[in-house]
């Protein structure tokens, strides 16, 4: 049985974030599981491209990415209460392997972009957190 969900979102792909998310609702009500719905966002805050931009530029991002969750949320699921929404800075699969263990999560539901000669199938994100994630994965298709 399913107790939570962590829907992964990636709001550089609008459309196909829509379907993950009806997927990972899908999901979570099968067994009135939470839904948590995350992105993040790449952290170029050490590095010397960091250094060209403003200070709290970073902050800034966060905070319009937490907003665009929950415009998404409200958008697609006009009548789901309770909905957590998570925003994380630093590399994809690190943030959503530590978000598990956080809010122990069951079940991960997340899209799968940009094959690579290494990644056939699957983003190398998404496969990344497949192969090392402790609890089971749900890729949505694109398209």
């Amino acid at each position: 049985m399913t107790k939570h969900v962590l829907c992964c979102i990636d709001l550089t792909h609008a459309k196909d974030s829509i379907k993950v998310l009806l997927e990972a609702d899908r999901q979570a009500r099968i067994d009135d599981a939470k839904l948590t719905v995350m992105t993040v966002i790449p952290d170029y805050g050490s590095s010397w491209v960091g250094s060209f931009f403003k200070e709290g530029t970073l902050k800034e991002a966060a905070n319009a990415a937490s907003e665009a969750l929950k415009t998404l949320i409200k958008t697609t699921l006009p009548d789901r209460k309770g909905t957590k929404t998570v925003v994380e800075i630093g590399v994809v699969y690190e943030q959503v392997l530590h978000q598990i263990d956080q809010l122990k999560v069951d079940l991960i539901v997340l899209g799968a972009h940009k094959p690579s000669v290494l990644d056939h199938l699957m983003g190398p994100n998404a496969a990344h957190i497949v192969r090392t994630s402790p609890v089971s994965a749900l890729i949505v298709r694109p398209g």
